[in-house]
């Protein structure tokens, strides 16, 4: 008898990737490895700044960035540019899931924040992960160390 095909919990949920470094591709591939659909956006220059992070390397690709990105197609965009905004606009629009980790308030200048995005797909649910929370003297400060 034939083993029935595994389900994952996550099956059939889209996933638009925002994040960079640690926290948000972590937990991205977690929910690639649950079954989700990650598309991970990256910059057209060079991608996440994880790829050059080594050694070690594996084939010139750093093992680190390999490490947090498992289970994720990608997509290189230009988000700052007017077509890459709307481009990123779209992808939310397919998505069930959006996940970020940019300093607060950095996404509203192209139009890709939480306000912006739900009056066009309040079914999205919008994740943002920050190193030091969307407000208070240190808001707008990059975490990039484990810190908790």
């Amino acid at each position: 008898m034939a083993a029935a095909a595994s389900v994952l919990p996550l099956s059939g949920v889209r996933v638009l990737d925002m994040t960079r470094v640690l926290a948000g591709p972590f937990c991205t591939m977690l929910l690639g490895d649950l079954g989700a659909d990650v598309v991970k956006v990256e910059r057209p220059d060079g991608g996440d700044d994880t790829r050059s992070w080594g050694p070690p390397f594996v084939g010139g690709e750093s093992s680190y960035f390999f490490s947090v990105n498992r289970n994720k197609r990608s997509i290189a965009v230009d988000f700052k540019q007017r077509r890459g905004a709307e481009l990123i606009h779209e992808l939310a629009g397919a998505a069930d899931v959006m996940i970020e980790n940019f300093v607060p308030g950095k996404l509203s200048e192209y139009k890709l924040d939480y306000s912006s995005l739900s009056a066009h797909f309040p079914k999205l649910i919008y994740c943002s992960i920050t190193g030091f929370g969307s407000s208070g003297p240190y808001a707008d400060r990059a975490g990039y160390d484990v810190i908790a």
